[in-house]
């Protein structure tokens, strides 16, 4: 009979408050409105201040390119991340990873997992409603789950931490721009909460709807601020993903509350550009565009093929919204006081959607993919690294080009920070406002990718000979520093990674891994990508069975220290920048005689397997808990938890020492205990694990 080693912890150090630290409880500094603007397969390439506007000042005439005027505007007035990278390099899982504040080695939607439902945990929606912000949702869902009947899915927005929700819910819907006519892709739904919309939406090009929706909520939710409720918008748009479907119009004059793109709220005549022909407008700047085709000054040019002049249109037309958003909230006297983040999902894809008379679409045209290699479904630079900026005038100097890494997981911890809430401890993101404002410790920012897609990259001119049809299958990606470990095409976890030092090298065409001098990084990337994870069985990778690497961990002393927070915290909470009331070292786990008020308990130190083997580690408790092995959430009660439920998990470790934290949230009024259980799977006895610390 295997032996089950048993840890009861039942009370902590008792503690004595005069006053609440909870945020909630002391005047705190006003909280800013946030709009979250992610755009559809736009390229790091495609945004002028980003790439665009250098083939510009180039002029030469063999390589086209496009303006986005107002997103330049921002980047003059805010930051511009140039090595921001998204959790994945496809819509679903991507979306997913951002909502949930988790990269996708924690994400529940992973690879092509297209309308799975989103995990019921906590989403930038659900910690923003609690730090008091009224929140919305505009534009393209995607993770709503296919299990219920319509509009009942289990993962709508309203359930996920949304009050208000206008949007193409499917994922499919999002391919077709005009959801009554259905010009390419037949009719769709579009959804204002639970009710179908879209029999009055005639003539209505998404990316025009989506904005005016968007500025509807905005000017409403402004009125009612006199109880100075702060909102949050998630705005996201579906272009220029295919199909390349143009506008009906120019865009209206003006911007704002009385110029630009308005709601006018009649079926039939919903937008102010609900008329004239839908799928006929290109932008004056590129209707009459030409280039050197042939790469021959002295040969005339030819005109743009037309699937270029639509996707740059698609482009401006995105543009001319945000320029028009950011006019309203000028126009509203909030724009000191909002903060707005533009970025996009992946990098650029090669899909169109367009008939067959059409030129096929590819991202070479306008280098949408940037000095990268690699485009959507890509772990190359040009699929996962994407345009970022962020303005929040008077908090966030102008004219900034951040190019410390960070992941678009990082943005529910940035807006927590913002909200003066704390980030829930599952997160695998950092508060990105350090490097924004330039105040407060600055925190690394985890930069991992796991995707897997039966294809290949293109094999473009532009790409590497190494990069180009090259079978993609299972990738990874790793970033720490100024270094990337790129796998592809992976058999097994012992399989080597290639190695590019990507701030000299953004191409990442020199491959670094058979110098000596990188052996040990190759080591260190090899176990970070087993310990910063936790496998899927619906995403199944060939190094889910692989062992934990242990660490090495000199000058040890048995036992584990703990960290006491005082204060009233929403949930299971990360206070990694926050100092602790208490501290100190439990020499025994027999806590019976240890009570405690309110507030948060951090254990932390090294578990000790003396075999390798797979462990079975199961908890309950009082209240909400999470177990961190390495940085793998390995037992997550942190949401909704039922009080006294058992969570267990399997986990391979290697003999050695491993890293282990527990966060338990200690409720007001109720006895703190928790109960902790570990095994070994399918093997001898070990008598239980040992604990220790630095």
């Amino acid at each position: 009979m295997m032996k089950v080693f048993k840890i009861a912890i039942n009370a902590l150090f008792t503690l004595t408050f005069a006053s609440a630290a909870f945020a909630g409880e002391q005047k705190q500094p006003s909280k800013p409105n946030i709009i979250f603007i992610l755009v559809d397969d736009m390229g790091w390439g495609d945004v002028g201040a980003f790439w665009q506007n250098q083939r510009n000042r180039r002029n030469d005439r063999s390589e086209p390119w496009q303006f986005t005027p107002n997103l330049d505007a921002m980047a003059e007035r805010g930051a511009m991340l140039t090595h921001h990278y998204c959790a994945a390099p496809v819509c679903a899982p991507s979306r997913a990873s951002i909502l949930l504040g988790v990269s996708q080695g924690h994400a529940n939607v992973r690879d092509n997992q297209f309308d799975k439902e989103l995990q019921n945990s906590f989403t930038i929606g659900h910690v923003l409603q609690k730090a008091g912000y009224k929140t919305g949702l505009v534009g393209k869902w995607g993770l709503q789950g296919a299990t219920a009947s319509e509009p009942e899915w289990p993962a709508h927005p309203l359930n996920r931490g949304f009050d208000y929700s206008y949007a193409y819910i499917k994922h499919v819907d999002g391919h077709e721009h005009y959801p009554k006519e259905g010009i390419y892709r037949g009719r769709k739904n579009v959804w204002e909460n639970k009710t179908n919309v879209a029999g009055g939406l005639d003539k209505c090009f998404t990316t025009d709807l989506w904005t005016a929706a968007a500025k509807r909520w905005i000017r409403e939710e402004a009125k009612t601020a006199g109880n100075n409720q702060p909102f949050f918008l998630y705005l996201a748009y579906d272009v220029p993903h295919a199909v390349l479907e143009l506008p009906t119009q120019a865009y209206p004059t003006g911007g704002g509350l009385k110029g630009g793109l308005q709601w006018l709220g009649t079926p039939g005549k919903m937008i102010n550009t609900a008329s004239g022909e839908p799928d006929s407008y290109i932008h004056p700047d590129y209707a009459r565009a030409t280039y050197d085709n042939d790469k021959n000054p002295a040969t005339a040019e030819k005109p743009w093929p037309d699937t270029y002049k639509r996707y740059a249109t698609l482009c401006r037309r995105i543009d001319d919204g945000i320029g028009d958003i950011f006019r309203l909230l000028k126009d509203l006297k909030i724009d000191d006081n909002t903060m707005v983040v533009f970025t996009s999902d992946n990098g650029p894809s090669i899909e169109s959607y367009l008939p067959k008379e059409y030129v096929n679409y590819s991202p070479e045209f306008f280098n949408s993919f940037g000095p990268f290699d690699g485009i959507k479904r890509d772990v190359w630079e040009g699929g996962v690294r994407v345009p970022t900026i962020v303005s929040w005038p008077g908090t966030i100097p102008g004219r900034q080009v951040i190019d410390s890494p960070s992941a678009s997981h990082d943005w529910l911890a940035t807006f927590a920070d913002a909200a003066h809430i704390a980030a829930p401890a599952r997160t695998d993101g950092v508060s990105l406002l350090p490097h924004l404002t330039g105040k407060g410790t600055k925190q690394e920012s985890l930069i991992y990718i796991e995707y897997e897609q039966n294809g290949k990259t293109p094999d473009f001119e532009e790409f590497a000979p190494n990069h180009r049809s090259r079978q993609r299958n299972q990738m990874q990606k790793i970033r720490k520093g100024e270094y990337v470990g790129v796998r592809y095409r992976i058999g097994s976890a012992d399989d080597d990674f290639e190695i590019y030092q990507v701030v000299k090298d953004p191409q990442e065409t020199q491959n670094l891994a058979s110098d000596p001098a990188f052996r040990q990084m190759q080591q260190d990337f090899k176990r970070m990508a087993l310990r910063v994870r936790r496998p899927d069985p619906e995403a199944p990778r060939p190094y889910d069975q692989a062992m934990i690497p242990a660490i090495t961990t000199n000058g040890a002393e048995a036992g584990l220290k703990f960290k006491i927070y005082k204060g009233k915290y929403p949930w299971v909470s990360d206070l990694s920048n926050v100092s602790p009331a208490e501290e100190g070292v439990l020499t025994s786990l027999d806590l019976s005689k240890v009570k405690t008020d309110e507030g948060m308990l951090v254990i932390e130190g090294v578990i000790r397997v003396e075999k390798d083997g797979k462990y079975s580690i199961s908890m309950s408790g009082n209240d909400g808990f999470l177990v961190k092995i390495h940085q793998a959430n390995v037992l997550d009660g942190s949401f909704d938890y039922e009080k006294g439920r058992e969570l267990a998990a399997a986990v391979a470790l290697e003999a050695g020492d491993h890293p282990i934290r527990i966060f338990y949230h200690i409720q007001k009024g109720v006895s703190p205990k928790l109960a902790l259980q570990w095994q070994p799977v399918g093997g001898a006895a070990t008598g239980g694990p040992a604990f220790f610390h630095k």
